[in-house]
């Protein structure tokens, strides 16, 4: 039985443990309906184990452990069907807590089985690698390649289901890193190791070879190093945690501010957190260098930068200096002098990352041109590399040059874009952007040289052909990252209207019709559950608003407009896996849910405007914890929405995703809308003025919740679909 398939059975059958566990105290009220959650708890664990008892003598290594957790896990599935027989509710707890322990056993088992498999599959494609280095032949190089693919597509699979089972975001985000390089590598390698062996004694054909298989290798290692990340006895992360992760200048000043405000909340800072001040300081200084060393950041915003540096320095000495007054007088002195050196320290924090992302934005602003010059000139150089004479040879050179300069600005961008992605999604991707074009980009020109040496070569021509697409991806990212930060970094009002279903064909992400999927009523079930949880959230928020009718018109309270505009639509999403309302569409969902995120960023700006209005406090510190996380959830649900799909198993998986990241984005904003109110509230605030344009200020809802049916589009059928629908 295949272990991945295993796992996904291991989840939904805890979830239902857990759920029919839980229902024992919904059902207390009548002893026959307690026996039959016994039963059926004791009937769900007999099937986790059976899958767990297959793991177990398919594997000989976790097989002695595995069939032990899984005998815990049934003597536990026992003992609650037999104390809901005796309607024992203390027996209850005790038996519910040893099979939640035995079930979590079996699944960190079966979680080891699974990243031993993908381990084996990544070491089976490092050998084949190995192979395909040494070959002399072509013959032989033919046959290693093709064994080479087999493992790459298996390696392929394991990491994309993996990646799906991460939690953490910067995980995901690195394993899709990696793969993107190992998946646009692959031809380069069988291109330049062809032309290598054409050509043996061409330093720059063996180049180009030696740079695949160094980044392709570099790739498996990050998977390796995200996989065992957290497992038992890999813990320590040391030179190959510090390869991988690097901080960001809005990292460090967020991280300056946090600390700063704890010491305002804990009225001084003693010792340790003094020099964990300092230390964040430093780091905070090294990092803005990117920005003052960089040769394209403008005279004015260098020196804004430096200038503000060192004003939050000064601010800091100021703090750490009442703190240690405060310390040597055992706390008896005025708070003034405290609250001001904080209100000095964050101000100085907050006018310095506006300063970091001006400049970022001056930058980014150019990447577009310049990577349509970057293309330019690398075609460019491809025709000449086939032609020979001196006077080729003297303009490959000239074109050669402006191409690497071209390529010096292009990182620079990427390096900047990195420190001010207010994701890790998008922390990564700049910074791989950046280490992809730093490899990959002189090897346009070596390919070149190549051609030119052998202008006859048909292999050098494909490798070089092959280099300049991989050239020309590697612009389209960094192009599209750039486009990505200037939206999300975007302080200008948006005039843009919305509705609970925008017009279709408006995004490039979601006009593509897909193919129509029919969900089984498993796939339902599971869907309307998530639904289900997005309609309360959607009620709670609701509810919330109608507590700003007291406080504040709604025809001036932007942040209320906006709140019930976002919930609306998460209430035609979950009208939507009941197969009701006017998303008739897979494709309108994923619409639907991708101006749901660009509400929620239009939110973010509101309320962090409204923010400033706030005085420093415990209120206004929970404010912002909640605030900082909408970026993150924003980011999330975009990219899930732009995922592609195809077949019916992966449509359905993003449709629960969609949801999922939905639901989740949905929850921290109710939480910020919740605290905005206690806010105003408390300090008697006014909304006046906070507004991101006419976005969604239209005042009614778009959806009602009375309407049935309504338009939809072709696409994915929505689930309960009509005949018309194709089964997969």
């Amino acid at each position: 039985m295949d272990v991945l398939s295993d796992d996904d059975e291991y989840a939904r059958r805890e979830r239902q443990i857990s759920n029919l566990v839980a229902t024992r105290n919904e059902a207390a009220g009548g002893g026959a309906a307690v026996q039959r959650v016994g039963a059926a708890v004791c009937c769900a664990v007999e099937r986790f184990v059976a899958v767990g008892e297959t793991i177990a003598d398919d594997n000989p290594d976790v097989r002695h452990n595995m069939v032990l957790a899984c005998k815990e896990a049934r003597a536990a599935g026992r003992a609650i069907e037999r104390v809901c027989a005796g309607a024992d509710g203390a027996g209850m707890v005790s038996a519910a807590r040893a099979l939640l322990a035995a079930v979590t056993r079996v699944l960190l088992l079966a979680d080891m089985v699974v990243v031993r498999q993908l381990l084996l599959a990544k070491d089976k494609v490092a050998r084949s690698l190995d192979r395909l280095e040494s070959v002399s032949n072509f013959a032989e190089f033919v046959r290693a390649f093709t064994k080479f693919g087999g493992g790459m597509v298996e390696l392929a699979r394991l990491t994309a289901e993996r990646r799906a089972d991460l939690r953490d975001e910067r995980r995901r985000a690195q394993v899709a890193a990696a793969r993107n390089v190992l998946e646009r590598s692959t031809l380069m390698l069988l291109t330049s190791s062809k032309t290598c062996m054409r050509h043996p004694g061409s330093a720059s054909a063996r180049e180009n070879r030696d740079t695949v298989f160094c980044q392709m290798r570099r790739a498996m290692d990050l998977i390796h190093y995200v996989v065992r990340d957290g497992l038992p006895g890999h813990e320590e992360h040391g030179h190959e945690a510090a390869q991988w992760e690097a901080g960001t200048a809005l990292g460090a000043l967020r991280g300056l501010s946090s600390q700063v405000r704890a010491a305002r909340a804990r009225g001084g800072a003693d010792a340790s957190r003094r020099r964990a001040l300092a230390g964040t300081l430093r780091a905070l200084v090294e990092r803005t260098h990117d920005f003052t060393d960089s040769a394209y950041t403008s005279h004015e915003h260098r020196q804004q930068i430096l200038a503000l540096a060192e004003r939050i320095a000064y601010e800091l000495e100021r703090l750490v200096a009442v703190a240690v007054s405060l310390e040597e007088q055992g706390g008896i002195s005025s708070s003034a002098a405290l609250e001001s050196a904080c209100t000095g320290a964050t101000g100085a924090a907050s006018e310095l990352e506006r300063a970091l992302v001006a400049a970022a934005r001056d930058q980014a602003r150019d990447l577009a041109p310049l990577a349509d010059e970057a293309k330019r000139l690398a075609s460019d150089l491809a025709h000449i590399a086939s032609s020979c004479g001196e006077r080729e040879s003297e303009r490959l050179h000239h074109i050669a040059s402006r191409l690497h300069e071209q390529l010096d600005h292009i990182i620079e961008v990427c390096k900047l874009l990195r420190h001010i992605a207010m994701s890790e999604t998008l922390q990564v991707s700049a910074k791989f952007a950046e280490i992809n074009l730093r490899i990959y980009g002189p090897q346009v020109v070596t390919a070149a040289r190549t051609l030119a040496a052998y202008p006859g070569s048909a292999a050098a021509r494909e490798n070089l052909d092959v280099f300049v697409d991989m050239w020309a991806w590697l612009l389209a990212d960094a192009a599209r990252l750039a486009t990505e930060l200037l939206h999300i970094t975007d302080d200008k009002p948006d005039k843009q209207q919305y509705s609970s279903l925008p017009r279709p064909g408006k995004h490039g992400t979601t006009s593509k019709p897909l193919k129509a999927v029919k969900l089984d009523s498993d796939e339902q079930a599971k869907i309307a559950k998530s639904g289900l949880e997005m309609k309360m959230m959607s009620s709670e928020m609701d509810a919330e608003t109608e507590r700003w009718q007291g406080a504040a018109a709604d025809e001036n309270n932007d942040i209320v407009k906006r709140a019930k505009n976002m919930s609306s639509m998460a209430f035609a999403m979950y009208q939507f896996t009941k197969g009701e309302g006017r998303l008739n569409t897979t494709q309108d969902l994923f619409t639907q849910a991708e101006y749901f995120a660009e509400e929620a960023n239009r939110l973010y700006k509101i309320v962090r405007q409204f923010s400033y209005q706030v005085p420093a406090g415990s209120t206004k510190k929970e404010l912002l914890e909640h605030l900082d996380k909408v970026p993150t959830y924003v980011q999330q649900l975009q990219f899930t929405v732009k995922e592609p799909t195809v077949g019916r198993a992966a449509t359905f998986s993003k449709v629960d995703n969609v949801i999922q990241e939905t639901k989740h984005l949905m929850n921290v904003i109710s939480k910020v809308v919740t605290t905005c109110f206690e806010c105003a509230n408390k300090y008697k605030l006014e909304f006046t003025g906070l507004s991101a344009g006419g976005a969604g200020s239209g005042g009614g809802r778009g959806t009602s919740r009375d309407e049935e049916g309504g338009g939809g589009g072709g696409g994915d059928a929505k689930p309960g679909g009509s005949s018309s629908d194709t089964a997969m």
